[in-house]
């Protein structure tokens, strides 16, 4: 563990992180790892973030105010290709998950300075079409230092076996509860993050992110990681809506890469 005044990392010199962080992991559906990236590399990433998104911000599929989301960067912006296939998240993804994994797609994931709105209590992987796949997860990394305030996320531990769920509403604060009304008296554990920092979380585990009451946006990246054997599901997704997919297809090939392998 590399540590100095301003940073403490968990991430060893091979791109491995502690069995501790993946046995917690394990346990509860997510993991915080410190300082994954570096500070010189995190403040150009965070630099090509910021000129990506007042270049696109018109494009986000999200379009209730809520966030700015920006889906597929990495295939636009040389920049962020280089964050997203970075070795180090590829490499820690596989060993949380314990076996081998491909790239889903990235996002870029903005809440604006005093954006005053939370994202509420969801889970990933019923929005996605799908099929034949273990466990998949995300890496979402500050650009940014995010305490409280600015808007971390906040997760139900262990709700990762939590599977058949319909999509929730990201805008409807009670909606995960009552598909699952168990899930509300569940501790919550909220993920402060400096810049550089990184949470795993489950494509299952239930996560909410904060409202942003800051001057400073909050920018984060993410990258979704999926079994490498993942098939196509047949629902609608923007990914895979262009692709002509027939449902049972492999999700592989340039699309879905493995750049850390």
């Amino acid at each position: 563990m590399m540590t100095n005044e301003h940073s403490v990392s968990d991430v060893d010199a091979y791109g491995r992180v502690p069995e501790e962080l993946v046995a917690a992991y394990r346990e509860h559906g997510f993991v915080r790892v410190r300082g994954v990236l570096e500070p010189g590399r995190i403040e150009r990433f965070r630099a090509g973030a910021a000129a990506f998104l007042a270049a696109h911000r018109a494009e986000s599929l999200e379009r209730q105010g809520v966030f700015s989301q920006l889906v597929n960067v990495w295939q636009r912006d040389r920049t962020l290709r280089e964050l997203t296939f970075d070795h180090r998240l590829g490499r820690i993804a596989e060993q949380l998950a314990g076996f081998p994994l491909r790239l889903w797609h990235d996002q870029m994931l903005v809440k604006e300075p005093h954006n005053n709105a939370a994202t509420e209590f969801h889970q990933d992987r019923p929005y996605w079409p799908h099929a034949h796949d273990r466990l998949p997860l995300s890496a979402w990394i500050a650009l940014v230092d995010v305490p409280p305030e600015r808007g971390c996320m906040t997760f139900l531990p262990g709700t990762q076996d939590r599977t058949g769920l319909r999509p929730q509403d990201l805008h409807h604060e009670e909606d995960l509860f009552e598909t699952d009304p168990s899930l509300r008296w569940i501790p919550r554990v909220t993920v402060p993050l400096r810049a550089g920092d990184c949470t795993f979380h489950s494509g299952y585990t239930g996560h909410m992110a904060l409202p942003n009451r800051t001057d400073q946006a909050r920018l984060a990246h993410d990258v979704i990681y999926m079994d490498e054997a993942t098939r196509y599901g047949g629902t609608r997704h923007v990914v895979t809506d262009p692709l002509g997919l027939a449902v049972g297809d492999r999700l592989d090939g340039d699309t879905f890469p493995r750049p850390w392998a």
